[in-house]
């Protein structure tokens, strides 16, 4: 029985009741509005401004996660995705610390973007981390000056960011998307490689091929798409960037 009272609402772009690829399990995934980055290769443009999205209490979304519940088996939970779900830490550290209140595992999706070590916002961020499971972090990419242009942002933060997660030893996936002339490049994957070699709380790490679905969003919403004539990886790409990330050596989690 959830009894309804929240000092915090959020916005949310929409939910999916039934996520099988978003962390262990099976999971209710939360997308929330907002996010800082403006990727090349983005495929929710739709959830760039925070405002778009729909308000819910916390109390709210863990009514209706909770009704899905019986899917979930040993593994499954929440999963926030987005967007970017860290641009709205007051309401994630409420949403989490309720969650965890019903036993329910958290995983966080994001790229680290808001991450701060200093201040007001870093508190917060280790009360959040106090009730979160695991996080999906991406990589967008090793280069600092190529993460610039991917993003719009510098990656110095996410860096720090994957430092310190190593250092509390808080459990991660971690994601990177294969993109041909950006990321697809053998010296920047094993650059990624080495980075990956110097964490110690990575347990999964997958390759996501890229692909130019999300154009028909881009034209709906009057936004030039910057990567509408770039192919999808070959099958041989993203088997020799699986090789080169190692990615068959992270396989703590199996489904």
């Amino acid at each position: 029985m959830f009894i309804i009272f929240s000092s915090v609402q959020g916005y949310i772009h929409q939910l999916e009741s039934f996520g099988s690829v978003d962390g262990p399990g099976v999971r209710f995934i939360i997308f929330f509005s907002g996010c800082p980055y403006r990727c090349l290769y983005c495929h929710n443009p739709d959830t760039w401004d925070m405002t778009k999205g729909s308000l819910w209490t916390s109390d709210s979304l863990l009514k209706e996660a909770e009704s899905c519940r019986d899917y979930w088996g040993k593994k499954g939970g929440i999963t926030v995705s987005g967007g970017e779900p860290l641009a709205q830490i007051d309401f994630l550290i409420e949403l989490f610390t309720k969650a965890k209140e019903h036993g329910i595992n958290t995983c966080i999706d994001t790229a680290g973007g808001p991450f701060q070590k200093e201040g007001e916002w870093f508190e917060k961020f280790k009360k959040l981390m106090e009730v979160t499971d695991i996080l999906l972090m991406d990589i967008k990419h090793i280069n600092e000056d190529e993460h610039k242009k991917l993003t719009s942002q510098t990656g110095k933060n996410v860096r720090e960011m994957f430092a310190y997660l190593d250092k509390i030893q808080k459990p991660i996936w971690i994601r990177h998307v294969l993109v041909p002339g950006i990321t697809d490049n053998d010296e920047y994957l094993t650059q990624t490689r080495d980075f990956i070699r110097t964490l110690h709380n990575v347990e999964r790490v997958e390759i996501l091929p890229y692909h130019g679905l999300a154009i028909t969003k881009y034209k709906d919403l009057g936004i030039s798409y910057p990567l509408e004539k770039t192919e999808s990886p070959t099958q041989e790409r993203v088997e020799n960037a699986r090789k080169i990330l190692e990615c068959e050596k992270y396989s703590k989690w199996r489904k």
